[in-house]
């Protein structure tokens, strides 16, 4: 047998109040792409900072290529050869995609007084770029002006331009549409074929069956199993994720497609920002509205210029038939037109601030009187949803921030639904949440259409937009490009549509 590239024997980590890792072990050959997959809160994340010389184990120990590490810190980690790419970009939003490459070991030319080596440094940032799919204008833009896909391409690229033995992915595809998926795909294969080591975390297990060689389940903190490539399924996956059979991951009982009378109708409407096409659709009571379209397809956009944090610039927007003037957050909120944002961390939530704060924050005028807000109401709010929502949560003084992704993601849902929304605007609405809380969710948004409230689900995947929608809108370059429902709904058709083709 070879030598492991890594190998992790019985890690433990502990946090007040919390046993992060108990025990936790894997292994990862030379060349190898291993998956990390489980739960949010089973301890991938804390396993991959340890890795990556964030955290240091309580117990335990770490070997690379056989020796012993134990690292300071990332930038010993980096210096071994080992490079973590964090969900959440860590890229400096002012500077240059270059300069964000070579951040902290730009290359430098000349003698006594040595000056950056431009020249150098922007044919190897060449040579990165386009090992990750982007062109090589890009070096020159700035970060703040790329969209979330390239953004997340430069992070790979970064990690690329180091000598990198193990490299650590976590949720890469979450920002990326799936040319640029395939792309990284590509990436992937290359690192591999040069002896690479892949440590890959995933929630979408249709990609996690695609790139792993093998895979390695956690649950609560331990190791709940592996799988070899030939038994790496979707069911076998979950089964050890959560320790149970899903048999009903999506919900059986489809609405017909029709709905109920329009909710809300957008004619010819155009927006600040926007493509120069007009936008025309209906969202029905009772229906789940999906919508597709790759990065710059305007979805996002769209939805913004409805809840009113972009202004609308020609066309109507009618709600329940009548014409209704939107023209900030406040007015749609009043509307009742709400909005699950794509970022919940920069646009859904205020993260300092405890779970209570958050679900407060949005319906103040239902909780206050004369006299301020009127706390036993406030509570009976927080406890409400807290528990309908199963919102794993010590209480509700909790920062927010604190709490893991789909748990940030429920508390997004509870201050909204508080509400009772007509109309809930659903963007990417189970981003970076695990098996399990996905499941939640989706009884929940097919509950809610159950009752009566339209929704309009924006989202780039694949199985989520086929498994919830009852029709789908697929965008194109700002426009509407076709409309798709019953037998219709197929993976080839949305593509077709979304790459400018047509649907037969």
């Amino acid at each position: 047998m070879p030598t492991p590239r890594l190998e992790v024997r019985a890690a433990r980590k502990q946090f007040p109040g919390v046993l992060a890792l108990d025990g936790v072990s894997l292994t990862l050959a030379p060349g190898e792409v291993l998956a990390v997959v489980g739960e949010n809160g089973a301890g991938k994340s804390t396993l991959m900072k340890i890795v990556a010389g964030v955290y240091t184990p309580d117990a335990g120990a770490v070997t690379l290529d056989g020796a012993p590490v134990r690292f300071a810190g990332p930038a010993d980690a980096i210096a071994a050869g080992v490079s973590l790419i964090h969900q959440e970009l860590n890229l400096a939003e002012n500077l240059t995609v270059l300069d964000n490459l070579f951040l902290g070991r730009e290359l430098t030319c000349g003698g006594f007084l040595r000056a950056l080596d431009r020249r150098a440094m922007g044919a190897k940032a060449a040579d990165l770029l386009a090992r990750v799919g982007l062109p090589t204008a890009r070096a020159t833009a700035r970060v703040e002006n790329l969209p979330p896909g390239e953004k997340q391409l430069v992070e790979i690229a970064r990690a690329l331009g180091t000598e990198v033995r193990v490299l650590i992915m976590d949720e890469p595809t979450s920002s990326l549409t799936q040319k640029e998926t395939e792309q990284l795909y590509t990436v992937i294969d290359g690192l591999k074929a040069g002896g690479v080591s892949v440590l890959y975390i995933s929630h979408r297990l249709a990609e996690v069956k695609r790139v792993a060689d093998r895979v390695v389940v956690l649950r609560d903190g331990r190791n709940a199993g592996e799988l070899a490539e030939a038994d790496v399924t979707h069911d076998n996956m979950v089964r050890l994720m959560v320790g149970r059979d899903l048999k009903q991951f999506y919900p059986k009982v489809k609405r017909s497609g029709t709905g109920g009378a329009p909710v809300l109708s957008l004619r010819d409407l155009r927006f600040r920002g926007g493509p120069d096409a007009p936008v025309s659709l209906d969202v029905r009571a009772g229906e789940i509205l999906g919508t597709a379209g790759l990065v710059g397809a305007g979805r996002t956009e769209l939805s913004e210029a409805v809840f009113g944090a972009r202004a609308i610039t020609s066309g109507e927007l009618l709600l329940d038939g009548a014409p209704v003037r939107i023209k900030s957050p406040a007015d749609a909120i009043a509307a009742g037109i709400l909005l699950v944002p794509e970022d919940r961390r920069l646009h859904g939530l205020i993260l300092p601030e405890s779970v209570g704060f958050n679900l407060s924050l949005p319906n103040l005028d239902a909780l206050g009187s004369p006299f301020g807000v009127k706390r036993r109401a406030e509570s009976a709010l927080h406890t409400t949803w807290i528990e309908r929502l199963r919102v794993k949560t010590p209480s509700a003084a909790q920062p927010v921030g604190l709490l893991s992704g789909g748990n940030q993601q429920k508390v997004v849902y509870g201050k909204w639904l508080a509400r009772a929304p007509r109309v809930l605007i659903l963007d990417e609405p189970t981003r970076g949440v695990d098996v399990g809380a996905k499941a939640e969710i989706y009884a929940l948004i097919d509950e809610l259409a159950g009752t009566g409230v339209a929704v309009w689900m924006i989202t780039s995947d694949m199985e989520e937009l086929l498994g919830m929608s009852d029709r789908v809108l697929v965008m194109h370059e700002g426009r509407v490009a076709g409309e798709l429902a019953g037998a219709q709904l197929t993976e080839e058709a949305v593509m077709r549509l979304a790459t400018g083709g047509t649907s037969t």
